[in-house]
């Protein structure tokens, strides 16, 4: 829009960011709970099954010590055959027991990990849709790219895998450990105090590992910005030959998060050292004292073999949770990110009992009464100050003036993509404060300066202002707005892909476009910002003939630089500095010598000189 106060950063500019919060901690990972609440059933089954596999692995040392104390030990060549035949079956069934459980086990929580992270995204990208312009001014798309895609991804992986292994790996080194105590108490005593001294440090290396995940995740955030900015502005970027200098913006951003990453993980290999060091030591500890034992003949060479696997399985537990435990740190700030996205809340609120809008017959009517507002980002100036306008049903008004009077202002508090700090925003008799946002915009249509182009067919295109809309009424409104022509002239025609942002189509075929949409919705408002703008002459006649046509029976409101297209308005509103200087018809302004009357006679002079 010509006077939207907050423009999107420079690409020239790097992306700036509001100061990080406190490191996350594995807490954070509670955000995901309402995500994981309506798959109860599914939860409980992984965990069964997961409880399940971890029992047939603390089975397979009970069944070890039974061949070896049972199977070895008989002295009758043929019972002892017999009895390593049960026990090996013994073995093989606790064998297949697991590779069951295991496997379901991993379909589960992998559906789980699946089905929660599309939810997820599916649930912060409807949260962000939501929001009022105003977030986007603070928030980079490309940052909230990064959190759908990124972030999601580690959450994923945590749902999806490791949360799984570490719940596995949790139960088996718990029962490997209460075995151990059990079958060896005053030694595993011994090595549980040794243990005690390996959780301090590892505490202290865990919350530095947290914030440089978080770290990591913000230059992560920092590159993808850059990328979604300047590659939405490449035409600018390759017109200034600014490829290599955004080239190595770009690689210094890749560079800060590669350095940043680097640091986390040579953190985090450092924690998993010291973990299984010592751990694999205080357990060693443990072995060498059974070992004494069987010497001793305290225990038998069954009861040893025994102990040796629960060591192995509760090495191993411990040597897989420190490295779930650092993926579930950078998952703790990731699903902390995202549920910074869930919180954000827009300042523009639905009412909560909204007033339904009257049904009209030839155009609303809207009013302004001594309204007042500042945008977020310029809060100590004011785009409209005490504005008072009042439009008829089926009047066309036009709003001109200067860049920066607060003309396209009006359109988006008409359009409640903001509210007024003071004064009252009104269509038909009801404030848009007091109307559902989907009772307020189905009553208008909006063809914007800068047309929207999405990347899909030029027949859907245009149904985006209908979506029930038939193919024959499609093909009506391109008509109408002068399309159909240079539409049926595309490869595949009405089916034609558009590219992304329209880039197959002029700036005056964009601009049709979009006006085909708006008169496809046929709406009793109609709000057209600087809709001719890009079009060249002969397309500025036809389309200009399409908008008069539309314009019947409907109110208008026409923002326009170029005077000539407000000429046959009923009136003109002249803006200046957020107020309403002068109003009348086009005579009229001129006849009274003011700022209008000075802006078209600069325009009106120059347009010979500009067309010879």
């Amino acid at each position: 829009m010509a006077d939207t106060a907050a423009s999107a950063p420079s690409v020239l500019t790097a992306p700036t960011r509001a100061p990080a919060p406190a490191a996350a901690s594995p807490r954070s990972l509670s955000g995901l709970l309402p995500f994981l609440r309506p798959y109860r059933v599914r939860i409980g089954l992984a965990l069964l099954f997961l409880v399940l596999a971890a029992v047939s692995t603390l089975i397979f040392p009970l069944a070890l010590r039974s061949l070896i104390d049972q199977g070895l030990v008989v002295a009758d060549p043929g019972q002892r055959v017999m009895a390593l035949r049960e026990h090996f079956v013994a073995l093989f069934a606790v064998g297949a027991a697991l590779g069951v459980f295991s496997a379901a086990r991993f379909y589960m929580v992998t559906w789980l990990g699946e089905r929660v992270t599309a939810d997820l995204r599916n649930a912060v990208y409807a949260h962000v849709v939501e929001q009022s312009p105003e977030f986007f001014e603070s928030t980079q798309t490309g940052e909230v790219l990064s959190r759908l895609t990124t972030d999601t991804t580690l959450v994923q992986t945590v749902v999806g895998s490791s949360l799984s292994m570490g719940l596995r790996n949790s139960v088996m080194g718990l029962g490997a450990l209460v075995m151990l105590i059990v079958t060896n108490p005053y030694v595993m005593t011994q090595v549980l105090g040794i243990l005690v001294l390996v959780v301090l440090p590892s505490l202290y290396f865990g919350r530095r590992v947290r914030k440089l995940s978080r770290a990591s995740q913000d230059r992560v955030a920092d590159s993808s910005a850059i990328a979604a900015e300047v590659l939405n502005a490449i035409p600018v970027v390759q017109a200034y030959a600014q490829q290599r200098r955004e080239a190595g913006r770009f690689a210094t951003a890749t560079e800060n998060a590669f350095d940043t990453a680097r640091k986390r993980t040579r953190v985090r290999s450092f924690l998993v050292a010291f973990i299984i060091t010592a751990t694999f030591g205080a357990l060693l500890w443990g072995l060498y004292q059974g070992t004494q034992a069987v010497t001793r003949g305290d225990i038998t060479a069954g009861h040893l073999g025994e102990t040796v696997v629960y060591v192995i399985i509760l090495v191993s537990s411990v040597a897989v949770l420190s490295e779930v435990y650092g993926d579930l740190l950078r998952a703790a700030g990731a699903t902390e990110r995202l549920m910074e996205l869930l919180s954000a809340r827009s300042p523009v609120q639905p009412p909560a009992r909204p007033v339904a809008l009257p049904p009209v017959q030839g155009g609303s009517t809207v009013s302004f009464d001594a309204v007042t507002f500042h945008y977020p980002s310029r809060p100590q100036t004011a785009a409209l100050r005490g504005f008072t306008l009042h439009v008829g049903a089926g009047e066309t008004l036009a709003l001109v003036g200067p860049s920066g009077a607060g003309k396209s202002t009006v359109l988006q508090l008409l359009l409640r993509y903001y509210d007024a700090q003071s004064g009252r925003v009104a269509v038909d008799g009801v404030a848009v404060r007091d109307t559902a946002f989907e009772d307020l915009r189905a009553r208008t249509a909006i063809v914007p300066q800068d047309s929207v182009i999405f990347s899909t067919s030029a027949l859907e295109n245009i149904r985006y202002g209908k979506p029930a809309a038939s193919d024959d009424e499609v093909i009506a409104a391109a008509k109408a707005a002068f399309a159909h022509d240079f539409i049926s002239a595309l490869p595949e025609g009405y089916a034609t892909f558009l590219g992304e942002r329209g880039v197959r189509l002029s700036g005056g075929q964009r601009q049709r476009i979009s006006i085909a949409r708006a008169m496809l919705k046929n709406p009793p408002l109609l709000l057209l910002d600087e809709a001719t703008s890009a079009l060249d002459a002969e397309s500025e006649r036809m389309v200009q003939a399409a908008l008069e046509a539309a314009m019947r029976d409907r109110t208008t409101l026409v923002i326009a630089h170029r005077l000539a297209t407000v000429q046959r308005a009923d009136r003109i509103v002249v803006m200046d500095h957020g107020e309403i200087v002068e109003t009348g018809t086009h005579a009229e302004l001129v006849a009274q010598g003011g700022l209008y009357a000075k802006l078209a006679a600069m325009q009106f002079e120059l347009q010979p000189a500009a067309s010879s």
